[in-house]
C-alpha cells in the first residue's frame, strides 16, 4: 500500500512542458545552465571552517571539506604569511586543537582526537594526559594553576601538573546509598532475634568506619561518591576552577519522549521498506524540568538550589489564554483536557542541553553564575550561587512577552570576579551589559539600534570584542569597547564579517569574512584595527571567472507600519518609466529566523545562482528579510507571534509592489518560492492572497504547525493545547480552500524535520476540494537539506517550468 501510495503521488509531479536545455559547465560569460548551477558545489570551491589559533600564537588551524565527499580535512598557515598546508595522518598526530591557557600564562592544554594534551610554554614540552576509547573535553586550569581539569562526559578528573596523577574530581552514583538505608521494622526484629546478624552489620559497620578514616587522612584515595538518588539524571555538570565546588544540572531520570512520527524509507540498500523515528510534535511532550544541585566536594554535602525566589517565576504569563481555552474545553464538556491546562505553582526552568552552557565560573572559582530559562520560553533569569546560604540569587531578569530569542544569551565573569557580563534584548536591541553583583547593570555598547553578538574578552580582560550591524543591518564587522566602558570602535571594515578570534596574547584578530560570492576566506590583522593579511583563498577560477549579478541592497517600504523591508534585488538599475511589462520572482528565505539580507555569504549558494540564471532569462528578483528575520531586533522577531504567516505575507505584498512601482514588474507576472520556511511563506501567499502571485514553488514546507516540533513551533505559537487559535491562524491547511494559482510543491521523503506527511497531507487537502493546477514532487533519498545534484538539478528544473509556464509569459496561461 505505501508503495502503490509513493507510486501515486509521484505521478501528479509533472508540469507543462517548457523549453529546457542543460549545457556543458558554462565558463567566462558563457550562459548560465541548471545543469551546472545545481551540480556539486565542489566546483565554486569550499569555505574555511572553524579556524582556531596554534598554542603559540604563529600559526592557525582551520577546516576545509574535500572535494567529492564531506569528509574535512585540518590545515595549518602561518599567521605571519605563506601557503597553508593539509596535514596528513602523522602531521595530525602532532597538531594541536584550540587551546585553553592557565592563569599565568606558564600552561596550555587542549584536547586532539578526543585526547587531552598538556603544553609547557616556556620549554614547548608536550604531555599527552589521557589516551582512551571515549572523548575527554572542556580542559580547564586550576586557579591556583597546578591542576588541569577535562570532563569525560560529566564525569571530571584532575590531572595533577606536578605528581602526574589522574583523579576523579567526584563520583556521581545515580542511585540510593546502600549504606544510608534505615531498617523497617521486620529488620529490626530480625537483628533483635539473630544475634549472628548483629555479629555480621557490626563487623561491616567496622569495615565502613575503617574505610572512612583512611579517606578523611589520606588525600590519595580517590573521592567517596555522591549519591543522587534514581530518580534523576546528570544533563550537565561543572567544576570549580577551585576544585572544591560542583553545580550539577538534572533532570527526571524517566521523562517521558512521547510518541514520535516515524520516517519512512523506500529506497533503501537493504531492499526492504525501513521505519525511522523523528522528533516529537510539539506539544506532544514538553521539555524535562531541570533543577540544580551544589555540591561541597571538601565537606562532601549536597544542597538543592531552589528556583521558587526568582523574580516573575510564579508568574503565569499565559494567563488571558489559557483562561480563554480552558473555558471553551469546559464549555465543551472536555473537563479532563481543562484541568491538564492548569497553570503551574512555580513555572519549570531549563538551564542546560547537552553539552552544558548554562553554567559559568569566574577565573579564581569564588563565584558561579547560572542561566535559566522558564520552559514557556517567556523569562530568562541570570542568578549568582550564594554558596554559604546555598541558594540563587537573581542579577537579572529578561522578559518577553512573546519568547526569549535563541540567539544572544552569551554570559560570563570580568577578571575581577565579582561582575557579570551578558547579552540582553531588555532594550529591544541585543546589546552587551555588565553588572557588579552588588550593583546597577550598565551597556557597554550604547543605546543605538543594532544586534552585539559573539561578545569574546580579551586575554587581559582590558577589552570586548563583538561582532555588530552598527553601520547597517546588512553590514557585520568586530568592533571592541573598554571593559569598564568607553566607546564602541570598529576594528575591521570587510562588511561580511562571520566570526572572529582573538590571538592567545590579544593583540592579533583571526576573521573569517566572505561576500555574496565569496565564500568564508581567513585573514589575520592586528586586534585595535589595521591592514588584515589574507591568508586563504579556498574559491576556484570556474566560479570567480563568471560576471555575477551583484545583488543591490535596498529599503522596501512598509505599508503596515514596519518602517522599512531590506532586501536583496537581483536585475537592472531604477527603470520605473519601463512599462509594466517584466516578470519577476521574489524569493523567500527559510528558517523564519534567519538573515539573508547580508554582506556576508548567502546559506542559499544554489539559490543565489538560480537568481542569476533567472535574471538571465529576462526575471527581475527579490529576497527580502521579512519580520521574523534576524538582525533588526526584538520588535521585529516578536511580529510573528500567534501569527505566523500574516506580517511576512505584508512585507511579500509590499516587495511585489517596491517592483511594479520602481522596476517596470507586470504585477500579474510574478512568482514565488522559497524552501522550509520559504516554502511555508509560499503557500502562505498563494492561500492567504489568491491571485497575488502567478505562480509558486513550495519546498519541503511545513504545512501544518502542530507537525513540527517543539522547540521551534512552541515559542512563536505555544502549545497546540493551550494555544489552538495561533495554530489555526498559522498553518496553510486552514486556508487550502483558497487555492487558485499553480502550486507546486517539492519534499524530500526521509525529511526528518519537516516531514513529508505534511506536504502529502495538504495535497490530500487540495484533492478533497476539486483544486487544479497543484502537483508534488517527492524525492525518496532526500532528507530536509537536500545533498545530492541530481535531486537538486530535477528540483529546480520544475520550478524553472512553472515559472517559464505560468509566470514569464506576457499573459499568465488560463487556470
Amino acid at each position: 500500500m505505501r508503495r502503490l501510495l509513493l507510486a501515486g503521488l509521484v505521478a501528479f509531479t509533472v508540469l507543462p512542458a517548457a523549453a529546457f536545455s542543460a549545457t556543458a559547465t558554462p565558463a567566462g560569460d558563457a550562459p548560465l545552465d541548471l545543469e551546472t548551477i545545481m551540480a556539486s558545489p565542489d566546483w565554486i570551491g569550499h569555505a574555511v571552517e572553524s579556524p582556531y589559533w596554534g598554542v603559540d600564537g604563529r600559526n592557525l588551524y582551520y577546516a576545509l571539506k574535500r572535494d567529492g565527499d564531506s569528509v574535512r580535512d585540518l590545515y595549518r598557515v602561518d599567521a605571519a604569511g605563506g601557503a597553508s598546508s593539509k596535514l596528513d595522518p602523522a602531521a595530525m598526530a602532532q597538531a594541536e586543537g584550540p587551546a585553553v591557557y592557565d592563569r599565568n600564562h606558564a600552561h596550555a592544554a587542549f584536547i586532539l582526537h578526543g585526547d587531552v594534551f598538556l603544553v609547557e610554554l616556556a620549554s614547548g614540552r608536550r604531555v599527552q594526559v589521557t589516551r582512551s576509547p571515549q572523548a575527554e573535553s572542556s580542559p580547564q586550569f586550576s586557579a591556583d594553576g597546578r591542576t588541569l581539569q577535562f570532563r569525560d562526559g560529566n564525569d571530571w578528573y584532575g590531572y595533577d601538573l606536578a605528581s602526574g596523577v589522574t583523579a576523579p574530581a567526584a563520583i556521581l552514583k545515580f542511585a540510593d546509598d546502600p549504606q544510608a538505608k534505615q531498617p523497617d521494622a521486620l529488620e529490626r526484629q530480625q537483628l533483635e532475634t539473630f544475634g549472628t546478624l548483629r555479629e555480621i552489620k557490626a563487623d561491616r559497620d567496622a569495615h565502613r568506619a575503617q574505610q572512612q578514616a583512611l579517606d578523611a587522612a589520606d588525600p590519595g584515595r580517590a573521592p567517596q561518591p555522591f549519591w543522587l538518588s534514581d530518580k534523576v539524571k546528570a544533563v550537565d555538570t561543572e567544576l570549580s576552577p577551585g576544585g572544591r565546588w560542583m553545580l550539577v544540572v538534572t533532570e527526571p531520570a524517566h521523562h517521558g519522549e512521547g510518541e514520535a512520527p516515524g520516517v519512512i524509507h523506500y529506497v533503501t540498500e537493504s531492499g526492504y521498506t525501513e521505519v525511522q523515528k523523528a522528533r516529537t510534535n510539539v506539544g506532544r511532550n514538553d521539555p524535562a524540568p531541570q533543577s540544580l544541585l551544589l555540591l561541597d566536594l571538601s565537606a562532601h554535602k549536597i544542597w538543592p538550589l531552589a528556583t521558587d525566589k526568582l523574580p516573575g517565576i510564579k508568574d503565569d504569563p499565559l494567563k488571558a489564554i489559557r483562561d480563554q481555552t480552558i473555558a471553551a474545553l469546559e464549555k465543551a464538556g472536555h473537563d479532563d483536557e481543562a484541568k491538564a491546562l492548569k497553570a503551574p505553582g512555580v513555572r519549570p526552568v531549563t538551564i542546560a542541553s547537552e553539552g552544558g552552557g548554562g553554567i559559568a565560573w569566574s577565573d579564581d572559582g569564588s563565584q558561579a553564575a547560572v542561566q535559566l530559562r522558564a520552559i514557556d520560553n517567556k523569562d530568562r533569569w541570570i542568578a549568582s550561587v550564594d554558596f554559604a546560604g546555598h541558594a540563587l540569587v537573581s542579577q537579572d531578569r529578561l522578559h518577553d512577552g512573546a519568547w526569549i530569542n535563541w540567539s544572544f544569551n552569551d554570559f560570563g565573569w570580568l577578571k575581577d570576579g565579582r561582575t557579570l557580563w551578558y547579552l540582553s534584548e531588555a532594550s529591544g536591541w541585543s546589546r552587551l551589559y555588565v553588572k557588579p553583583l552588588d550593583g546597577k547593570a550598565k551597556a557597554l555598547t550604547g543605546d543605538a539600534r543594532f544586534e552585539v553578538s559573539q561578545p569574546t574578552p580579551s586575554p587581559d580582560g582590558r577589552w570586548f570584542y563583538v561582532l555588530a550591524n552598527k553601520v547597517a543591518p546588512y553590514s557585520y564587522d568586530v568592533y571592541r569597547v573598554p571593559a569598564d566602558g568607553g566607546e564602541l570602535t570598529r576594528v575591521t571594515r570587510y562588511e561580511g564579517v562571520d566570526g572572529f578570534s582573538l590571538s592567545p596574547d590579544g593583540s592579533q584578530l583571526a576573521v573569517l569574512h566572505s561576500a555574496p560570492y565569496l565564500l568564508s576566506q581567513l585573514a589575520v590583522q592586528p586586534a585595535a584595527g589595521g591592514t588584515p593579511r589574507e591568508l586563504t583563498d579556498t574559491m576556484k577560477r570556474a566560479y570567480t571567472a563568471r560576471p555575477w549579478t551583484q545583488p543591490q541592497f535596498v529599503e522596501v517600504p512598509s505599508s503596515h507600519g514596519a518602517g522599512v523591508v531590506y532586501a536583496k534585488y537581483y536585475g537592472p538599475g531604477n527603470d520605473a518609466a519601463a512599462p509594466a511589462s517584466r516578470p519577476a520572482v521574489i524569493f523567500v528565505h527559510g528558517a523564519g529566523y534567519l538573515q539573508d539580507v547580508s554582506k556576508q555569504e548567502t546559506y542559499y549558494l544554489r539559490e543565489q545562482m538560480f537568481q542569476n540564471l533567472l535574471v538571465q532569462q529576462g526575471y527581475v528578483v527579490l529576497d527580502l528579510d521579512y519580520r521574523g528575520s534576524a538582525g533588526y531586533g526584538r520588535d521585529w522577531r516578536d511580529a510573528i507571534y500567534r501569527k505566523m504567516g500574516h506580517p511576512e505575507l505584508e512585507d511579500l505584498l509590499d516587495g511585489k509592489a517596491w517592483l511594479v512601482k520602481h522596476h517596470g514588474v507586470d504585477p500579474k507576472r510574478v512568482g514565488i518560492y522559497g524552501g522550509s520556511y520559504g516554502g511555508f511563506m509560499t503557500e502562505m501567499a498563494l492561500l492567504r492572497a489568491p491571485g497575488e502571485f502567478a505562480a509558486g514553488a513550495a519546498l519541503r514546507p511545513p504545512a501544518d504547525w502542530v507537525t513540527y516540533n517543539h522547540e521551534y513551533t512552541s515559542n512563536i505559537l505555544n502549545d497546540p493545547q493551550l494555544d489552538p487559535e495561533a495554530y489555526k491562524t498559522s498553518s496553510p491547511i486552514e486556508y487550502a480552500q483558497n487555492l487558485r494559482d499553480p502550486l507546486l510543491i517539492e519534499h524530500g521523503l526521509i525529511d526528518d524535520n519537516v516531514l513529508a506527511s505534511d506536504s502529502i497531507r495538504l495535497y490530500q487537502r487540495f484533492v478533497e476540494l476539486h483544486k487544479k493546477n497543484f502537483w508534488i514532487s517527492l524525492y525518496p533519498l532526500e532528507r530536509h537539506d537536500f545533498k545530492h545534484a541530481d535531486d537538486w538539478y530535477d528540483e529546480y528544473r520544475r520550478i524553472d517550468e512553472l515559472f517559464d509556464t505560468y509566470v514569464k509569459p506576457a499573459a499568465p496561461a488560463a487556470h
